[in-house]
């Protein structure tokens, strides 16, 4: 049974609190009013793709995909920035559910694929990418600049 679907602007109060979970999942300090402004802003400016899973009417995970392009295919990457089930609700299979919707989203606008990163360390990402048909490509260095001003 489907428990995903596309975030709307009316989600925005339960989506707002699973995405301040998730900031506090990866060590950022909570902050409601920000993580609702943000998520307001990207859906309102259509910045990003926001799917999310629900059980009984409440709001248990989300993804976040950015559009991105490829040069040398010339076609749209999406990247699937963010994914977060509740930990009430993890090992149910939503987080499977939440990918199929990204990798629809990529078949339905004719994008090349669809790219994430996470950690060494996050052992269950690890099983559940290649689990879901990802590919890890390491035969290239991630690297990044951050802009401290």
């Amino acid at each position: 049974m489907k428990n995903t679907r596309k975030a709307t602007i009316q989600d925005l109060p339960q989506l707002t609190e699973l995405f301040d979970q998730y900031r506090v999942f990866y060590h950022k300090e909570s902050d409601i009013p920000a993580a609702e402004n943000f998520l307001n802003e990207r859906i309102e400016n259509k910045d990003s793709e926001i799917f999310v899973a629900e059980e009984n009417g409440n709001l248990i995970g989300f993804v976040q995909l950015f559009p991105i392009f490829s040069s040398t295919r010339m076609q749209r990457y999406w990247l699937l920035n963010d994914l977060y089930v509740n930990e009430n609700h993890r090992g149910k299979g939503f987080s499977k559910e939440l990918i199929e919707e990204a990798k629809q989203l990529a078949k339905s606008t004719d994008a090349c694929g669809v790219l994430l990163e996470t950690g060494k360390s996050n052992d269950i990402g690890n099983q559940l990418y290649p689990a879901c048909g990802f590919k890890l490509y390491d035969s290239v260095n991630f690297y990044e600049w951050t802009n401290n001003s």
